[in-house]
């Protein structure tokens, strides 16, 4: 799959930093959408393994009950990560304008992606660099719903439809040495005080990938 410059580009293309320079301190994902990505974190992520949560903010949706050898934060927002209590370390760097990560080959166990990738405007160098320093075999996680701040979204996210979403991050995953392992389209509920005023929450699209390459 290859983009176009227009693909790659944004309503607002002033920099990133810029925009993230304030905290937010709020949930961008419905409560039933957090559960649920909590959930699979549980069934997937494994105890006393190294996990890179890539563009993440002040909260990382990790289970509290498992024990991991080191959580490790990216954003751009210091505070924001600073906040982040899951967090052993953080680095701030703009994905946008350096794809190069400052990690070492093979050094993490599982990457974790959330409302993240819907920024990206070069996914294909950002998922060749998962795939150096995240172990063979081992899961990258990449979930996101129907919201984002549009204007910040690169022109492929926001004029696709939900299911050409899904394809998008499938087809650069599986051509740059990613293969993908199972794909989540879920509906999701908010549930209230005994189930009077259930609500639908956000949808729950979520991708598995296993890293193709070998060992050295």
């Amino acid at each position: 799959m290859k983009l176009s410059s227009i693909d790659r580009n944004k309503i607002d293309n002033s920099d990133d930093e810029i925009f993230y320079q304030q905290p937010r301190y709020v949930h961008h994902l419905s409560l039933s959408f957090r559960n649920r990505l909590t959930r699979l974190y549980t069934e997937t992520l494994r105890e006393n393994t190294v996990i890179l949560d890539l563009m993440s903010s002040w909260v990382s949706h990790l289970p509290e009950n498992i024990k991991y050898k080191r959580v490790i934060g990216h954003g751009l927002n210091n505070s924001e990560l600073k906040a982040n209590n899951r967090l052993d370390e953080y680095w701030i760097q703009n994905l946008n304008k350096n794809q190069k990560l400052p990690l070492n080959d093979s050094s993490i166990d599982f990457g974790l992606i959330v409302a993240g990738w819907q920024y990206l405007q070069f996914p294909e160098t950002i998922s060749l660099e998962l795939s150096r320093i995240i172990k063979p075999n081992s899961s990258l996680i990449v979930s996101f719903t129907n919201r984002a701040f549009w204007t910040k979204s690169p022109n492929i996210w926001s004029n696709s439809s939900e299911y050409q979403r899904i394809d998008y991050v499938k087809n650069i995953l599986d051509e740059h040495g990613w293969r993908v392992q199972t794909i989540f389209n879920e509906k999701t509920i908010n549930h209230s005080f005994l189930g009077i005023l259930n609500s639908e929450g956000d949808p729950f699209f979520s991708i598995v990938a296993i890293n193709n390459k070998t060992n050295n």
